[in-house]
């Protein structure tokens, strides 16, 4: 019979922090508190005020993480730590901990290498700033379109991961895109995801926001482009055809009809123009398709190599059962 006290042993709680003194305290305690037994990690991002000594003072095991931003923070978690199953959560105080029970049973179903906590059909007045939801709405709408999976939080820093799962997606991003890189990545390469609704807060007096509206909106953005232009990249050079071939159309009635009437093309700028746009339509075509087969072939790598690493982890959890 399993001991109470270590009811969630294996489960490691990942706390990005940068500047949270007036919370990070009370968001360890707590998530010892509904995780009897979980080791719980707070990942100090150079904070210049006592976020790092608080969180220790709570129980917290700290590690220094150097370099800037939280992407480079959580790729360093996923590099360093160990465990069975992975929750992360902001510093902020913002998302609840007593949700995590609920997200780490959603997980224990197994249909899931990642479980969101969905924020957008519960909060407070101020949880969000000023266009940060229609943001977020907008973001999960073109992804959901781009991916034929629907979701509807992409920002969401409150999610649990699978060992495969952190230890074999490739993350990029250095800032507070990586959210939605998760996300896209999860989509891009296959990966279970499913949502649990929670109930978001807002940031305490004293706490405030790293977020910048504008910049890492155009980020996030940026990150959708590159990720559905490498993974999508048949329907990506398929549309940019399109589009080409529409404007070469266009460009080309003129000299066309000039061609018809009189035999002769007196609209000689627009049919070179018209040829230029045809002839990087049939490229894109073309480049879509040699792209499309490499990143199938890609893909196939990576779900082999995905496969491998989950026998050779379920190999050890026999041998250690065994044991």
């Amino acid at each position: 019979m399993q001991d109470k006290g270590n009811k969630y042993a294996g489960v490691v709680v990942m706390i990005p922090c940068l500047n949270e003194e007036e919370t990070v305290g009370r968001v360890v305690a707590d998530y010892k508190a509904v995780l009897p037994g979980a080791e719980v990690y707070v990942y100090d991002n150079n904070s210049t005020d006592r976020t790092a000594d608080i969180a220790r003072e709570n129980g917290a095991i700290v590690v220094h993480s150097p370099i800037r931003g939280k992407g480079n923070v959580v790729k360093q978690m996923f590099s360093e730590l160990e465990g069975d199953i992975f929750i992360m959560v902001d510093g902020d105080d913002t998302y609840p901990a007593a949700s995590a029970p609920d997200l780490i049973a959603e997980f224990k179903k197994g249909e899931a290498d990642m479980v969101v906590g969905a924020r957008m059909s519960s909060f407070s007045t101020h949880s969000f700033r000023q266009f940060h939801k229609f943001g977020n709405m907008l973001v999960a709408w073109l992804i959901s379109v781009i991916f034929s999976r629907k979701v509807t939080d992409v920002m969401s820093g409150y999610r649990v991961f699978s060992w495969t799962f952190i230890k074999t997606i490739p993350l990029m991003s250095e800032g507070f895109d990586i959210e939605t890189e998760m996300t896209l990545q999860a989509l891009a390469k296959d990966f279970r995801i499913k949502e649990v609704l929670i109930k978001y807060g807002e940031r305490p007096a004293g706490s405030f926001s790293k977020l910048n509206t504008y910049l890492d909106g155009f980020l996030v953005l940026k990150k959708i482009f590159l990720i559905f232009k490498d993974y999508k990249p048949f329907v990506f050079f398929s549309m940019l055809f399109l589009v080409l071939s529409l404007l070469s159309a266009i460009a080309g009635y003129s000299p066309i009809m000039d061609y018809v009437r009189n035999g002769y093309v007196y609209h000689v700028p627009l049919a070179i123009l018209a040829s230029g746009l045809g002839i990087l339509a049939a490229f894109c075509l073309g480049l879509g398709l040699v792209m499309d087969t490499l990143s199938k072939y890609h893909n196939e790598n990576f779900i082999l190599r995905k496969r491998i690493i989950s026998c050779n982890m379920n190999r050890r959890g026999d041998a250690s059962d065994e044991r």
